[in-house]
């Protein structure tokens, strides 16, 4: 790429994030960036409402989002996973929210759709859940994100109409759907 064309690329950047400013103060973000996430959402059939979730979670829609540990843009992806899952520019929102949707349903095919573990994973990282046997690990921060993306997430789906569905196991091992909190109602299913 041309300096010419890095300079455009970057006048744009700062253009888009000026707009954003002005954009943020008089509507809410998440209508800004809901046309990318349908589109994405119905391409890899990943409930729009979990990527919106996430997104709120991990960049609150700045996507000029920079974390301490190197995670960038709206879905927050660390280096590594945006060059895995083909992002050239993690800033470019459709491209983020592209490589962010390709790598949460990797995980939720790795994860059987259980959720938590999704987001456990996609916080902490595969390793991390797979150091604790496969179980959320006992991270603090990490358990506070699953708790804020969960509380996203039903909120999203509750305010379109629709009640979100937890697949839990009964004592017998029996798989049963629930609308209530997963771990609640696998424990009153224990009993």
């Amino acid at each position: 790429m041309t300096a010419r064309k890095r300079s455009r690329k970057a006048l744009a950047a700062i253009l888009l994030a000026a707009a954003m400013a002005s954009w943020s103060a008089a509507a809410d973000l998440r209508q800004f960036y809901n046309p990318i996430v349908q589109k994405i959402a119905v391409k890899y059939g990943v409930e729009a409402d979990l990527i919106h979730a996430i997104i709120r979670a991990e960049s609150a829609y700045d996507n000029l989002a920079l974390s301490e540990k190197g995670a960038m843009g709206l879905m927050q992806l660390m280096p590594e996973t945006a060059a895995q899952y083909g992002v050239r520019n993690v800033f470019d929102a459709a491209q983020n929210i592209e490589g962010g949707t390709k790598y949460l349903k990797d995980l939720i095919r790795l994860y059987n759709r259980e959720t938590k573990l999704v987001l456990a994973a996609y916080n902490a990282g595969q390793e991390a859940v797979k150091k604790y046997g496969g179980r959320i690990p006992p991270y603090q921060e990490t358990r506070n994100y699953i708790s804020r993306v969960m509380a996203k997430y039903a909120k999203e789906m509750v305010g379109r109409g629709r009640t979100p569905l937890y697949k839990v196991k009964d004592a017998s091992g029996k798989v049963i759907l629930v609308t209530s909190d997963p771990d609640l109602a696998r424990r009153t299913a224990a009993n």
